[in-house]
This record gives C-alpha cells, sequence and structure tokens, in this order.
C-alpha cells in the first residue's frame, strides 16, 4: 500500500548521523551520486556498498523503513536489471531469438541494481536523519556564493524543502483517496494496463485538487506569519562543523580514493 512509503520522511533521533552537520551530509551525498557511477569493477562496487552499509548502520534507523523505500523502485531495478540482462554485448552464453545472455550482460545487470539500490538507501538515510528545516539552511548555506549573480537561494532551498515535507502527506492522501474510490466499487486491480491506467483518473484529479489546496493553505499560513524571505532572517538552531564531521569527510574521502585506486590499477568488468 502507499502507505508503506517511508521515502522523504523525518525520523528524530540522536544517532551519529543525526548529529552530522547537514551540510556535510549534503556535499557526502552528492560525492556518493557521482562515486556510484564510477565503478567499473565489483571491488569498487563492494566498496561503494560498504560505505552504504556503514552510514546505515550509523544512522540507527530500523532496516525496515529502508525496505519500504525499496518497494517503491523495485519494478524500476528489476526492468532496468533485464533489460541490461539480455542486450548485454559479447559472446552469448545463452540465446533464444533476439534474447541473449553474456557476461558482459550480467555484469551490467549487477552493477545496475546495486547502484540504484545503493542511491536509493542514502538518499532514504539523507531524509530519515535529516528535518526538512536542516535541509533548508545546508542548501541555503551551500547556494549562497550563488547570490552575488541573485540567484534566490533562499527560495530555492524553500522549495525543496517543503517537497521533501510534503513526500509523506501526499502518499498519505493517496492512500486514503484510493481506500474512499474502492469503497464507492471502484476496480483498480483487474483488467488489462489501458483499464488500469484509466482507473487512475478519480485518484489522480482528487490527489491534485488536494495538493493545490494544501500548497494555498501553506501559503497562507507564511503570508499571515509576514515571511518575506531570506533577508534579515534568524536561525534558532545554529549548525556547526565538529569533529564528527571531519571524520565522516575522512571515511568518504578514503572511499572515494579506494573506488579510484581499484578503477586504476584492476581489471574493469565494464
Amino acid at each position: 500500500m502507499v502507505r508503506d512509503v517511508s521515502f522523504g520522511q523525518y525520523f528524530p533521533g540522536k544517532s551519529p548521523m543525526h548529529r552530522l552537520d547537514p551540510r556535510g551530509k549534503l556535499i557526502m551525498f552528492i560525492a556518493f551520486i557521482v562515486i556510484i557511477f564510477c565503478t567499473f569493477n565489483y571491488v569498487s562496487l563492494g566498496i561503494t556498498a560498504a560505505f552504504t552499509v556503514l552510514f546505515l548502520v550509523l544512522s540507527q534507523i530500523s532496516p525496515k523503513f529502508y525496505f519500504k523505500s525499496l518497494k517503491v523502485i523495485i519494478f524500476i531495478v528489476i526492468f532496468t536489471s533485464l533489460l541490461n540482462l539480455f542486450y548485454g554485448s559479447g559472446e552469448p552464453l545463452w540465446q533464444w531469438g533476439i534474447l541473449r545472455i553474456t557476461v558482459n550482460g550480467i555484469n551490467r545487470a549487477v552493477f545496475v541494481t546495486v547502484r540504484i539500490v545503493c542511491l536509493i538507501l542514502a538518499g532514504s538515510c539523507l531524509t530519515f536523519t535529516t528535518s526538512p528545516t536542516e535541509l533548508t539552511d545546508a542548501i541555503e548555506r551551500l547556494m549562497k556564493p550563488l547570490k552575488v549573480i541573485r540567484f534566490p537561494v533562499h527560495e530555492i532551498a524553500m522549495m525543496m524543502s517543503l517537497a521533501l515535507r510534503f513526500v509523506p502527506t501526499l502518499l498519505e492522501e493517496t492512500d486514503k483517496i484510493m481506500a474512499a474510490q474502492k469503497a464507492r466499487g471502484a476496480d483498480m486491480e483487474s483488467g488489462n494496463l489501458f483499464k488500469r491506467v484509466k482507473a487512475l483518473i478519480p485518484i489522480l484529479i482528487p490527489l491534485f485538487v488536494s495538493a493545490f489546496r494544501r500548497a494555498y493553505d501553506v501559503a497562507t499560513a507564511m503570508e499571515c506569519r509576514c515571511y518575506r524571505g531570506g533577508a534579515g532572517r534568524t536561525r534558532m538552531k545554529q549548525i556547526h562543523l565538529s569533529a564528527r564531521d571531519v571524520a565522516a569527510f575522512i571515511v568518504t574521502a578514503l572511499t572515494i580514493g579506494g573506488v579510484i585506486v581499484c578503477n586504476i590499477f584492476l581489471k574493469r568488468v565494464l
């Protein structure tokens, strides 16, 4: 069910990941996105997977919430892996018509699967351990140099934060609408693909109406509180780099260095 999706939620806690500076977590996440697509052999892929598991353990969030995050993209992972498995280059190990399995295809399927899963888990770890307010502050401070060219840094950060904040809310709203439509006799699980897509219309229309209503309510609430953007705005909680952030940067740097060394000295499989 839609309510089982946990991506975008924030779980308060006092774990090592919760106590990290949000700016540091964002920088590490961006570096992780870059390095995960620079893994070209199984050793470097294993290093990035171990890096992911390390931070998941440090987050002290129950594994069931990470599994819920993966449920959303499991179809995409399987579909993408099959495409890479059956359409790899090289000599075929097995072939039936246009479908064939090669060593290159197997390698590509494994790498694509691990990369997507690691990215989703890392993104979930970031949102699980960082509140929307902290994310807003981190994005705004990292983008602060762009203010020189009059880039709306605060507004962009606020929009991204609100978007993450309302992901769980909209998922919950979707689940309620689906339950209400089923109670009225709507059939969303039988029929061909066209009929199933058509059955989503009674869900999408009230969902869009609800989303626009919530956006209007938020805008009204911000206006009533005299919100005028980031100019002259103060913060109740100040964020500072600490020794644990330096340690996290060192671990990230070692991971990046390990991946680079493996790519240079070990044989590539992709």
